[in-house]
């Protein structure tokens, strides 16, 4: 056998038979074989993959033959590089479709996606999942040997190669839902005595009996320190009984004093003693054993028991021109590209920290995702289901351009659901990331490890759009876009969030937060958007709505709905050019609009307000900095059924119209159909319309049908 034959053989395929599976589909369809003519007249090739499978076999089949001598592949890579030597051999140039048929396929490494796998624009390919069948792409082990544990209500289990420090894993799964880490109090929270020290490792003085003496021994057990908007998670260095002291191994968050709680809330994970309650599980690194306390429903001896042994499952992987660096300025990227995931389910993926621990700064931005795109174009994740996974679902990152997250479902994740772009400003533009669709997605129900990932987080990218999506229950921000604070140099441009639905955000676990947050001179545009439900913990501040935070600039905010915010239902801080236009901002619980602004600066804050219908029963109108004359308020309707709490500061509707503010402005009550029951609409008769106000149609926000 030649080289270039050993080098086309996979699975047991050799060249010769990888070239034949096209001729055995147009044997199959009665069809010759062509040799000329261009991809459109040539059609599409269907290859299947199935648990049941076979690598050896041809993957033309559907099901195994009557002989049992062909039939599915078994193996996803084994499809994608019969596909990629198929391309090589030019005996295949149309469209390619890979159908999954239903089962788990357990992955052993992450699945690659390469230059070389890549599909074009007339003929992508595309893996799915098999009409009415659940295909699951599964990066878990399944736990076997359980039996009755010497300790009290517990069940063990040995793990192979933990022992042997081959394999340590974060997550378990029972019967597909999430069970928690060992965790002491095992609700609620332990509160520091005092504040942490400044050191190079965090120290505080801890309560009786909240740390034990001997976990620095171990090494294992961590302490998780919520910090408003940041998260500690630390290690155990030293514990000095006598005196109530413990030091971590992270140290004190790298923010300023509002960014800090005093005897902040914290919890300690993944010690034995804290295994105290139905639910909770503990790894031993040391004897390699795994110990859960069965909730009363559960019999090991038949319920499943899954732990991560991947921390991803797929990643599109551009190569680089010769010897080029891709760290190195210009990084010449030979990207993948037209490649769809669709109809597929993701799961059982870990997450991981450093060996001294993690502090989540803002966002999580630098937890990774289950699945990861470098120089990725033209991809489409569409119809997928993304769960039970230790960090972010998906991460189009830098050189990533025009692809598509469309129509997933993204839920219980450890981290948040999509990452467009990078934390830095690209050097070139080819290193940027731009052009990307985040539509119709639901994302809930994360940061179960990582509490400040938001649903979607657009970094350094431009010229997205994020459209359509529900994402609730998060404990920070739902959709943050931009990474550059005050007024510096960004490539987070021209970004469109429009039709999102986002409710149930902050859930009273973090501070300083809003359903959509800016930062960085951007020119966006946040459009037709309800927010409603946002609370952030009692102690902190900022369960803001729409949130154009420092160095915000030409961002324009209009027909959107915000209703039922702990606070302000906008809040501006030290942005600049905010045009807020014919949105309906109502009933925050303690302030309606708020502004803080630059200390002495002149040409910078300024704010328009116009055509907007305010409706509020508690709190302040107008909150923070309104003293400058930086700001337009014009054609707007404010309604409060108590009259006199209609004030703009200290001044009533009268003395804020003499200082020409507000001229064409109403205080009058804007007639909803029902807002005891959040109804919104306007009626025929609303006054609204006399100011300039038009209504707005609430009915495709959020996911749509099409």
């Amino acid at each position: 056998m030649t080289c270039t034959m050993r080098r086309l053989q996979v699975a047991g395929l050799t060249a010769f038979s990888l070239a034949a599976l096209f001729d055995v589909q147009l044997i199959a369809e009665n069809r010759p074989r062509s040799t000329t003519g261009s991809p459109q007249d040539r059609k599409p090739l269907y290859l299947y993959v199935s648990p049941k499978g076979n690598n050896s076999w041809s993957g033309t089949l559907a099901e195994v033959n009557g002989a049992k001598t062909d039939g599915p592949l078994a193996t996803i890579e084994a499809a994608r590089d019969a596909i990629r030597h198929l391309r090589e051999s030019g005996s295949v140039s149309s469209a390619v479709t890979v159908y999954l048929r239903g089962g788990q396929y357990q992955l052993s490494e992450p699945i690659i996606f390469a230059p070389e796998d890549s599909g074009t624009p007339e003929a992508p390919i595309t893996y799915a999942a098999y009409s009415n069948e659940a295909a699951v792409v599964n990066g878990g082990r399944e736990i076997h040997g359980w039996k009755k544990s010497a300790r009290a209500n517990l069940y063990e289990a040995r793990v192979p190669g933990v022992k042997e420090g081959r394999w340590y894993f974060h997550e378990l799964f029972v019967n597909g839902h999430r069970r928690q880490r060992a965790r002491s109090p095992n609700s609620g929270f332990y509160h520091v005595d005092g504040d942490l020290s400044e050191g190079e490792h965090a120290q505080f003085r801890y309560h009786s009996n909240e740390i034990l003496a001997g976990w620095d021994k171990s090494g294992d057990a961590e302490v998780v320190i919520l910090q408003s908007w940041t998260v500690i998670r630390g290690f155990v260095r030293q514990v000095n009984a006598d005196r109530h002291s413990v030091t971590i191994s992270q140290r004190q968050v790298g923010t300023r004093e509002w960014g800090r709680e005093h005897n902040a809330r914290y919890w300690v994970e993944n010690t034995l003693e804290a295994l105290d309650s139905p639910g909770e599980w503990y790894l031993d690194r040391h004897n390699g054993m795994l110990y859960y306390w069965p909730m009363q429903d559960e019999d090991l001896t038949h319920d499943q028991v899954i732990v991560p042994a991947l921390k991803e499952l797929v990643r599109f992987q551009a190569g680089v021109w010769g010897d080029s660096d891709p760290g190195t300025n210009g990084w010449p990227l030979y990207p993948v590209h037209d490649i769809r995931l669709v109809g597929l389910t993701f799961e059982y993926a870990d997450w991981s920290i450093p060996p001294d621990g993690h502090t989540e700064k803002q966002s999580a931005f630098d937890i990774p995702a289950a699945i990861e795109a470098v120089g990725a174009n033209s991809i489409e994740l569409e119809k997928d289901s993304f769960k039970n996974l230790g960090a972010y679902a998906i991460e189009f990152g830098k050189g990533c351009h025009e692809n598509q997250i469309v129509r997933n479902e993204m839920m219980d994740l450890g981290a948040g659901g999509v990452k467009l772009g990078e934390p830095k400003v690209p050097n070139t533009l080819n290193e940027s990331t731009a052009r990307n669709r985040v539509t119709n997605n639901r994302i809930h129900d994360i940061g179960k490890v990582f509490l400040s990932a938001p649903g979607i987080w657009v970094g350094q990218s431009s010229d997205n759009l994020i459209a359509h999506n529900e994402i609730y229950n998060t404990y920070q921000i739902g959709i943050s876009v931009g990474w550059t604070w005050d007024f510096l140099p960004t490539t987070a441009t021209n970004n469109t969030v429009e039709f999102n639905n986002l409710h149930d955000i902050g859930r009273g676990m973090s501070g300083d937060l809003g359903c959509i947050y800016t930062v960085g001179v951007q020119g966006a545009v946040i459009r037709n958007n309800i927010c409603h439900d946002v609370s952030r913990f009692e102690a902190s501040y900022g369960g803001w709505g729409l949130y154009t935070d420092e160095g915000s600039t030409d961002v324009l905010l209009e027909n959107n709905l915000v209703y039922n915010t702990q606070d302000a239902a906008f809040h501006q801080n030290l942005a600049n050019r905010i045009t807020l236009r014919n949105n309906i901002f109502a009933l925050g619980k303690t302030e309606q609009i708020a502004r803080q602004i630059h200390s002495g600066s002149t040409d910078r804050d300024w704010t328009t307000f116009e055509h907007n219908v305010v409706y509020w029963k508690n709190g302040e109108l107008l909150s923070m900095d309104w003293d400058d004359s930086r700001f337009k308020f014009d054609g707007n309707l404010y309604y409060n059924p108590d009259p006199s709490a209609v004030r703009f500061g200290k001044l009533s509707f009268e003395q804020w119209q003499k200082l020409g503010r507000d001229q064409n402005s109403i205080v009058s009550d804007p007639r909803f159909v029902d807002a005891g029951r959040f109804d919104f609409t306007l009626t025929a008769e609303s006054p609204a319309r006399k100011v300039g106000f038009k209504p707005i149609d609430f009915s495709s926000v959020g996911p749509t049908a099409h």
